[in-house]
């Protein structure tokens, strides 16, 4: 069997979900290195992501050593990498999802209903932002960087009363102590592609796409190409909070979606379902925009909102 070179973030979750990947592939009898890379994304620490907004910023580099031929495929959060890929590559494969749902996490309070007035939240998201300041206008939201260790040992010190996080993230590195509350996707709408992983290779690899064919899960496939045709018609790099959360049921599509004003004080939701995951996202996406979600854009664009990376 072939040696395959794998490119990863260097975080805590970015080398689980890489070394994942390598033990699968070696249980096919591959050899397997791995290169840690570092993006634009790791470099920036000290500015919340929502103020930085650089497209890509979690993928370009690694996609660089694609090009270059310095690693043959690359393992990202798929919520990570922006809905329109260029010619130069594919995203081979989408991994079996795990739950793609928000967390809250917290020390003193089961629940966002039960967080005292004013409390402090953490999240690096508008998205999350949005969702909860629409149901809890009197919270204060803060931004949190770090990777999953710092963000959590700065709720366990005592400098927010709460914050949140991808249920995936926390399952994977087994870290879910703190989690007390699994967010309803009514009440908060995922991030489209969380909790999923996408290969990326060279698009003319055809020789490291049929070694990889066998990490592809079909309703992951479906499921995250829906949400990120819905992503796209609405512009496609997480411009605005945008949430996307489908589902097959009974052989359909289900989608979720949502647009919302960064300080939550207009949220548009839409359900719909469908049998074309990339007709139904589209399709849904227009619908928002009719609605309304044009006007938000406009406004975001015009407030100098910079465009958020969705965490």
């Amino acid at each position: 069997m072939g040696r395959l070179r794998i490119g990863s973030r260097g975080s805590q979750l970015a080398l689980w979900q890489a070394n994942h990947i390598s033990d699968l592939l070696r249980a096919q009898g591959h050899s397997v290195e791995l290169e840690i890379i570092k993006t634009t994304g790791d470099k920036i620490t000290d500015v919340a992501l929502a103020k930085v907004g650089t497209k890509g910023m979690f993928t370009k580099e690694i996609e660089e050593a694609l090009v270059e031929n310095r690693v043959d495929l690359a393992v990202h959060s798929l919520k990570d990498l922006p809905t329109e890929v260029a010619d130069d590559f594919e995203i081979a494969a989408i991994t079996t999802r795990e739950n793609p749902r928000d967390v809250f996490c917290s020390v003193k309070f089961g629940s966002i209903e039960a967080l005292p007035q004013s409390a402090s939240v953490g999240t690096t998201s508008l998205r999350r932002q949005a969702q909860l300041m629409a149901i809890r206008p009197d919270l204060r939201i803060y931004p949190l960087r770090g990777n999953v260790d710092t963000r959590l040992r700065k709720l366990e010190a005592g400098e927010y009363d709460a914050i949140i996080l991808a249920a995936a993230g926390l399952s994977r590195l087994g870290k879910t102590q703190l989690v007390r509350q699994v967010i309803p996707v009514e009440v908060m709408t995922p991030a489209a592609g969380q909790g999923a992983l996408g290969i990326e290779i060279r698009s003319s690899d055809a020789a490291t796409r049929r070694l990889i064919t066998f990490l592809d899960d079909a309703a992951a496939r479906i499921t995250t190409t829906c949400e990120r045709a819905l992503l796209n018609r609405l512009g496609g790099g997480c411009q605005v909070p945008i949430g996307a959360f489908a589902q097959v049921q009974n052989g359909r599509i289900r989608l979720d979606a949502l647009v919302a004003h960064p300080e939550g004080t207009k949220v548009l939701r839409e359900t719909r379902e469908g049998d074309d995951p990339v007709r139904l996202g589209d399709e849904v996406g227009e619908t928002l925009l009719r609605r309304g979600g044009d006007a938000i854009l406009e406004e975001v664009y015009g407030s100098g909102f910079a465009v958020p990376q969705q965490p």
